[in-house]
């Protein structure tokens, strides 16, 4: 099952910033079983990686953009390395 996990790097641009994003991320997240971390960005944007199965990432995603409080505007997303020692998911600052 692990062989079809993936890794992506992601930026959110929209009104990502003081909306409780991070929080919201991180809960589904743990939800979810998947790793990573999230930070808020100098530009206003959120970063974030997220690693497991691709249907829990996009679920994610697709679960931020219904919350009423968060608006994503943009997203870039790319594929990156596996961290095969990860095993949590955390906030940074």
């Amino acid at each position: 099952m692990s062989e079809s996990k993936i890794r992506e790097h992601i930026r959110f641009t929209g009104y990502v910033q003081g909306v409780g994003f991070r929080y919201r991320l991180s809960h589904l997240a743990q939800r979810y079983g998947v790793t990573g971390w999230v930070r808020n960005e100098y530009d206003g944007s959120v970063s974030a990686e997220l690693q497991g199965l691709p249907e829990e990432i996009d679920q994610i995603i697709q679960q931020l953009q219904q919350d009423r409080y968060i608006e994503i505007q943009g997203m870039d997303r790319r594929k990156i390395s596996m961290e095969e020692t990860e095993y949590s998911f955390q906030v940074r600052y």
